[in-house]
């Protein structure tokens, strides 16, 4: 059994995580996901846990709390009418197919690849955030067979190997085909379901070497658990923060925020 002095401050930086990853969900939408990974795999290289396979362990255990709050978010979103759920049906077999054949490609990637992957696609992500703008459109209504396809594997494929919900993707792609953007917030988090339980089923059965305490798989329970109920706990607060100030500003911090997350990934990988 690990010693008290690696589980403490361990467990204490998961707290301050998932409470993090809570209240920026509430206020400014995005998935837990996005916050996490990057979050995990800080906290568990501070802490002396490395490898070729942290990535995986980040990436794994992220998806296993967005299976459990994608399925809350969801169900609060269907009760007021917001899900889009003929979009969910046809969207859903390639958004798993995908998530399945993403979750196999990351397993056997280095961890560096998968930062490389990480940091390229969430710096992408934070420049969206910072210059998308709500007039823009590729479309008047979803689209139709084969675009819906790739577009669906394209959303799947990517969001399991980065350990993000639908919602980074699929939100702004759903504007961008004229869905109003309560309904397509609704909708992501059915997607975040679709691609989360695939993902964690795959990575459950991927064996990690030198990973944390309390690892089964690639997901880590101990930071499984924290977060879930940290995250719980400071949602509703950023959802209240959300509704009392103007998120606009904070979506523009928060894309710089993680943009140089990403830029800072990306130079580790290149050894600056």
């Amino acid at each position: 059994m690990p010693e008290l002095s690696l589980l403490l401050p361990m467990l204490a930086a998961l707290v301050v995580i998932g409470a993090f990853a809570g209240v920026v969900g509430g206020l400014l939408g995005v998935g837990g996901g996005i916050v996490l990974v990057p979050a995990f795999f800080y906290a568990f290289g501070a802490l002396g846990y490395g490898g070729d396979q942290l990535m995986q362990i980040c990436v794994a255990t992220a998806m296993a709390t967005i299976a459990i709050t994608s399925v809350r978010s969801v169900a609060s979103h269907n009760k007021k009418g917001a899900v889009d759920w003929a979009v969910l049906k046809t969207w859903g077999p390639g958004l798993i197919i995908a998530a399945a054949v993403g979750t196999f490609v990351a397993s056997r990637l280095s961890s560096s690849t998968l930062q490389a992957v990480f940091g390229t696609l969430a710096g992408l992500a934070g420049l969206w955030m910072a210059f998308g703008r709500d007039n823009w459109r590729l479309g008047a209504a979803m689209p139709g067979q084969p675009v819906r396809s790739l577009l669906a594997g394209a959303v799947g494929f990517f969001s399991a190997m980065m350990g993000i919900g639908g919602g980074t993707f699929g939100v702004p792609l759903m504007t961008l085909y004229s869905m109003p953007i309560h309904r397509a917030v609704a909708t992501a988090s059915g997607f975040g379901v679709l691609i989360a339980v695939p993902a964690v089923l795959g990575f459950l059965f991927l064996p990690v070497a030198d990973a944390p305490p309390y690892t089964l798989g690639a997901v880590n329970l101990p930071a499984f658990l924290v977060v879930i109920g940290t995250t719980l706990l400071t949602t509703p607060l950023g959802v209240r923060l959300a509704h009392s100030m103007n998120p606009k500003p904070l979506k523009r911090a928060f894309a710089v925020f993680l943009t140089l997350v990403a830029l800072n990934m990306l130079r580790k990988v290149l050894g600056w």
